[in-house]
């Protein structure tokens, strides 16, 4: 048995030794799409974090029988064409429910503290010209008393809530799946909770429902004190009238770890009049190593239990 691993960079050098036990196993650090079908040619197994495998790669990989999707997201892969050629897609799940939720923590404490701008005015030498103890050029603000909103109530949203609820917020949710669950939090629909939250975190799934979920209008219904995260997929929120509403101040501020493109090369975040206003990242909020290896731990169970399935 082949296993292909198109993107290993991915998992941040750490060892993928344990696939080992399966069969052959070959590690690309980055795949380009003309790349995909060549290399995956003899594989049983592909193993992929965003590398995409669609419905014309698969039609000419004729021994692939499972493909492991190094994330929990699958927009990737043509989940139809899978299941029409019979190849399994399994996804790892739960890997990095902390570190999501402790990014996202760490995200609305570093706004409403200014952090990045005190860190710099620090290190510019400001501090050490300056004939004063304190500085207040930017305002500071305190979490608890907040009132914290979550945009999809799935594993990282409940530990969002419980994280936030910890720290003295109020904390309420707005449901994109439709589906009415018993929950100690109350359910607002989507207007309700933007209008009413100082913070909102989103953690819903990418799908034709959410695509451009909050844009335009929905950023006119949030407080202008109010600071928005999201660190679930980047089209999810509309980046253009995002950068409008930063700049007009219609919201406080905002932290993205997820883009609509990724890398993201030319938007109007790189052009904002105030960039202390946006905290952003390169969509590693998933990524402490203990993530990873669980993210590694997954993969190799979901291809165990695929290996043995097949054997029994």
């Amino acid at each position: 048995m082949k296993i292909v691993f198109l993107d290993e960079y991915s998992v941040c050098g750490r060892s993928m030794e344990a696939l080992s036990r399966f069969g052959e196993y070959k590690g690309y650090d980055v795949t380009a799409p003309d790349e995909v079908a060549e290399r995956c040619a003899d594989a049983d197994i592909v193993i992929t974090n965003k590398v995409v495998i669609d419905a014309a790669t698969m039609a000419r990989l004729p021994h692939l029988k499972l493909i492991c999707v190094a994330a929990t997201g699958m927009n990737n892969v043509d989940l139809a064409a899978a299941a029409d050629r019979g190849i399994e897609v399994r996804n790892a799940v739960g890997y990095s429910t902390y570190a999501v939720a402790e990014t996202t923590l760490g995200a609305a404490l570093a706004l409403l503290r200014e952090t990045v701008y005190y860190d710099g005015y620090f290190k510019s030498g400001r501090y050490a010209a300056s004939d004063r103890i304190f500085n207040f050029d930017r305002p500071t603000a305190q979490l608890r008393g907040r009132r914290w909103g979550i945009v999809g109530l799935g594993n990282i949203g409940h530990e969002v809530a419980r994280l936030a609820a910890a720290f003295g917020c109020e904390v309420a949710y707005s449901s994109t799946s439709g589906v009415s669950r018993s929950e100690k939090y109350p359910c607002l629909p989507l207007d309700e909770l933007l209008a009413a939250s100082d913070v909102v975190s989103v953690h819903c799934p990418l799908n034709d429902h959410t695509r451009g979920l909050i844009g335009e209008a929905e950023f006119s219904r949030m407080k202008p004190t109010a600071i928005l995260i999201n660190v679930a997929r980047g089209g999810i929120v509309d980046e253009a009238a995002l950068a409008r509403a930063l700049d007009a101040g219609t919201i406080r501020s905002a932290a993205l770890d997820v883009f609509s493109s990724e890398p993201l090369r030319e938007s109007p975040l790189y052009a904002l009049k105030n960039p202390y206003r946006l905290l952003a990242s390169p969509h590693n909020a998933w990524s402490p190593v203990e993530a990873i290896d669980r993210l590694i731990a997954c993969v190799v169970a979901n291809i165990e239990d695929f290996v043995s399935r097949r054997r029994g």
